[in-house]
């Protein structure tokens, strides 16, 4: 009878002993950590794109990835996490969007999917509802290419309902605009108004509203400011919705130094844990400020770039061709500035160590900056001077990328937004060069890939859809658009994390699940890398971290 006590006794205080083990009591041979998380469908996306089970992190950062047993047993955690088989993802990264004006666009009305310019003006008088003291009234996402009359609309309708109020209504590229007569007024917009880089579209001698490129600018700096209270708020509300589809870090093509400061303070505080990787816009007062300062890291924050507008954009006939356009004889495009200007800015970027980000899409556009860039760089460098969208390249050039080691920023979403329309542009020959994401990525082995959101909407699992299966939301074409330059399933995964944190200089910090980097990873419903192509754009995030931290959990 007393054996048998003593045998129970020594039984249960080794039960005791392995219970206090799983729920995370510290032995004198385990490792405190401050999180595990096991029983995963890891993919680490490292050199070799190996899977775990388990992880364990400390002070935001991943000490180990291995299997549930061997991390369980070597680490302890006050928090442990079991993920049930789901799939975990490093954290995603959208290497080209518009965080911060997104953010603001919230505050404005949605018109991306608008059928008609009748559901355009339905949509701009639900917004005036909500908000009829508002001093101007904007709107941003309408494309003519998705309605049957396939024309830019005229400004009489907005005139009519709303003579005392300045509207503008941005079109889905942000290369152009339908202003109404108050606004173009403010601005002091006339049909004898002349710029360049930008074009005030006049019939019959009379304004029509519709402003392209830089004539966009000319409306849009009247509008007042927003208070810090609505940047804080935009930045926020942008964040959430970032965390909900999965991305923990966001490049923000186009800042300027308050904005920046802005969010270096909000970082500080605690009130933003977003990661940016910021693109300055080239004001005076961007390049005296950080040619003087440097290159400013933190965490959170990383400002090493600046980021140039070389040509507008195909749908708007603003990218700039090498021919002209297949659907308007003699129409070329145009360049937003000089090649002299382009030569100046690139001269001092390379002078001052700063990264040269250029948004370039027509063939025309791509060559001349390509020249400027490989002038610079004279050959294989680590610079990483990006062009960003890189849509249409004359085979001519292509070889340039690897030769001089430029980086193309890609956005997938754009080729199955465009392939409708895309061939009227350039017709039959010039559309094969067009969107060529494998061909680009085999120049340098990697290749970045973002959404431009809210050019293209924020989701990033429509990037990987569009990138691997060339199909839009309707799974169209049904063998996908030039599906040659397709890339694979890895490809697109590396292009959304360690090919863009490798853009921006971060490869050594986040990208992916290793050992000293950012514990930023999502848990997500399904397995990107097995599923069929029809459900990719299905995918729902059920949990996203941030240095470890649970920044947002699916309800």
């Amino acid at each position: 009878m007393t054996k048998n006590l003593r045998t129970l006794a020594a039984a249960v205080l080794l039960g005791g002993a392995f219970l206090s083990s799983c729920t995370g009591t510290k032995s004198s041979s385990q490792t405190a950590a401050d999180l595990i998380v096991y029983n995963g469908n890891v993919y680490t996306v490292n050199n070799s794109f190996g899977k775990a089970e388990a992880f364990a992190v400390k002070d935001g950062k991943i000490l180990e990835t291995g299997t549930s047993e061997a991390i369980r047993q070597k680490y302890t955690a006050t928090e442990q996490v079991d993920a049930e088989g789901k799939t975990i993802l490093p954290g995603l990264i959208d290497a080209h969007s518009h965080f911060y004006r997104y953010g603001l666009a919230l505050q404005s009305a949605d018109l991306v999917g608008t059928a008609s310019f009748k559901e355009v003006v339905q949509k701009v008088t639900e917004q005036r509802e909500k908000y009829p003291n508002a001093a101007w009234i904007t709107g941003r996402g309408w494309d003519q290419n998705d309605w049957a009359v396939k024309e830019f609309p005229a400004k009489d309708t907005l005139d009519k309902l709303y003579p005392n109020t300045p509207v503008i209504l941005t079109r889905i590229d942000g290369h152009a605009a339908l202003a109404n007569q108050k606004a173009l007024d403010l601005a002091g917009v006339t049909p004898q108004t002349k710029l360049v880089g930008g074009l005030v579209e006049v019939e019959k001698g009379k304004l029509t509203g519709i402003l392209i490129d830089n004539a966009v600018d000319l409306v849009t700096t009247k509008i007042p400011e927003a208070s810090e209270a609505e940047k804080r708020q935009a930045l926020v509300n942008a964040e959430n919705n970032c965390f909900a589809v999965g991305l923990t870090t966001v490049v923000d093509a186009g800042l300027d130094k308050p904005t920046v400061e802005l969010m270096d303070a909000m970082h500080k505080s605690g009130d933003l844990q977003m990661r940016v990787y910021a693109m300055l816009n080239p004001t005076q007062e961007n390049q005296d400020y950080y040619f003087k300062q440097g290159l400013y890291k933190t965490d959170r924050l990383n400002v090493r770039s600046f980021k140039i507008y070389a040509d507008g954009a195909l749908g708007s006939r603003g990218a700039n061709l090498l021919k002209p356009y297949h659907d308007r004889a003699g129409h070329y495009g145009f360049l937003l500035a000089s090649e002299k200007e382009f030569r100046d800015i690139a001269a001092k970027l390379y002078q001052h160590g700063f990264q040269m980000n250029t948004h370039a899409i027509g063939d025309s556009a791509n060559r001349l900056l390509l020249d400027i860039y490989g002038g610079l760089l004279k050959g294989k460098n680590d610079r990483r001077w990006r062009i960003e969208h890189a849509q249409i390249i004359n085979p001519a050039d292509m070889a340039k990328f690897g030769n001089y080691s430029i980086i193309p920023s890609m956005q997938p979403t754009h080729a199955t937004s465009d392939m409708y329309w895309a061939a009227d542009r350039l017709g039959t020959e010039r559309i094969k060069h067009a969107y060529p994401f494998k061909e680009l990525m085999q120049q340098n082995g990697y290749i970045p890939l973002g959404s431009d959101f809210p050019v293209e909407d924020i989701n990033p699992f429509y990037t990987f859809h569009a990138a691997v299966a060339r199909q839009d939301a309707k799974n169209y074409p049904a063998n996908g658009f030039q599906m040659e330059n397709a890339l694979t399933r890895e490809e697109a995964l590396r292009g959304m994390t360690i090919w863009a944190a490798k853009a921006n200089f971060e490869e050594n910090e986040k990208g992916s699940l290793e050992a000293g980097k950012f514990a930023d990873f999502i848990l997500v419903d399904k397995d990107l890398l097995t599923i069929k192509p029809e459900e990719m754009r299905g995918v729902q995030v059920l949990k996203t971290y941030v240095n470890g931290k649970l920044v947002y959990k699916k309800q």
